[in-house]
């Protein structure tokens, strides 16, 4: 029926790629994400059969980081999902087409492939004077964000942007920009935040949806839980550091250059849900916090208006091991001790108030026979 329904197996053989590679492909692409060999059986298997999923990326308001960030994949790359996994029918950014030839691409996408594509947006509607802060093709991007998505299986929304509103929303959003799902209500959503998302996380929801033909499983906001499960600061490798007390207190300093947390500089690890200290950047290379620097929480729901990124703004309370160990030990020493004390001075004022109530034999004054000035002989 032309290339638009061929299978990504299909396509990748007439390109000349070896069965060999395709089965490295489906490895790696189960390893990243965390499938195991059966998954990579499974992936195998729905890249040979099931024909390649029809596409529309959309733009509104955003500043294209997502794309930047798409392109970088390393499992699956880029030109292996964008070319033989997906058909991207649509994106006005990376399209050759521009002007009334992509807007017509637009619509007759949308009739063709009527509830079997999937809507990527990237980016976000305003909706202050009737959206016109954002036009697109002649029209405001909200209306045809509204329309495609009616039209569309699922929607994924690409970055902080799309799902959060990131700084367009940003007090005091004078635009009136949203996340789209104030204005998509009729579709399920896959949620895919950061500023920008990690390329192989967005590259890896594709590869799931494209595997077993249904959406990865979602957390109460709508992330795919095998991306945003664990906070940072779970998997992180400054995470002994704060265990131990050891921190950072200015840029630069010593502490700095040994690598202890950077909680105390505002590091945001421990409140933000995001693969950045597993999966990383860059084909695995890095990520913010190895860098040197905090983790500002750009995956969470408005980052922009939690305060300065470089303030300590949650009260997170560490143990301390190696640092607070002895003054733990001196303070529990001390409560022993202050324990005995008592018991030893209650102990004293009731053998005393024994003695004046009854007396051992005396002159009846409470003084012993055996002794004038009250002692015992």
């Amino acid at each position: 029926m032309g290339a638009e329904t061929e299978t990504f197996y299909e396509v990748i053989r007439r390109q000349g790629i070896t069965r060999r590679s395709f089965v490295k492909f489906c490895s790696l692409t189960a390893t990243s994400l965390g499938l195991g060999p059966i998954g990579a059986s499974q992936i195998a298997q729905a890249l040979e059969t099931k024909p390649r999923i029809p596409v529309i990326w959309m733009h509104g308001l955003e500043c294209t980081c997502c794309s930047e960030s798409f392109i970088r994949s390393a499992h699956p790359l880029v030109k292996d999902a964008v070319l033989s996994m997906i058909s991207l029918d649509y994106d006005d950014t990376i399209m050759a087409a521009a002007g009334h030839q992509a807007e017509a691409i637009l619509e007759e996408t949308r009739a063709k492939y009527k509830g079997q594509y999937i809507l990527a947006v990237e980016g976000n509607p305003p909706l202050n004077e009737d959206g016109m802060y954002c036009i697109d093709g002649g029209r405001p991007f909200v209306e045809k964000l509204k329309e495609m998505a009616d039209d569309s299986m699922a929607v994924i929304a690409w970055g902080a942007c799309a799902s959060w509103g990131c700084v367009q929303a940003a007090k005091p959003n004078p635009t009136q920009a949203v996340p789209i799902d104030k204005v998509i209500k009729n579709k399920p959503i896959i949620k895919v935040p950061g500023c920008p998302p990690i390329a192989e996380v967005m590259t890896g929801v594709v590869t799931y949806v494209t595997t077993f033909g249904k959406l990865p499983e979602l957390d109460r906001q709508g992330r795919p839980k095998m991306f945003y499960s664990q906070r940072i600061h779970d998997k992180c490798y400054r995470r002994s550091h704060f265990d131990a007390g050891q921190f950072v207190e200015e840029w630069d300093d010593d502490a700095a250059r040994k690598g202890y947390c950077l909680y105390k500089m505002g590091c945001k690890g421990p409140t933000t849900y995001n693969a950045c200290s597993t999966v990383r950047w860059n084909g695995g290379v890095s990520f913010p916090i190895q860098s040197g620097h905090g983790c500002i929480g750009c995956s969470e729901d408005g980052f922009w208006d939690q305060g300065p990124f470089y303030e300590r703004l949650t009260t997170i309370n560490q143990f301390g091991i190696e640092a607070n160990a002895d003054k733990i030990g001196a303070t529990a020493a001390g409560v022993v001790g202050a324990a005995i004390a008592a018991h030893a001075a209650v102990t004293t004022v009731r053998n005393l108030s024994r003695r004046k109530e009854v007396p051992t034999g005396g002159d009846g004054n409470g003084k012993s026979s055996g002794s004038s000035n009250g002692t015992s002989a």
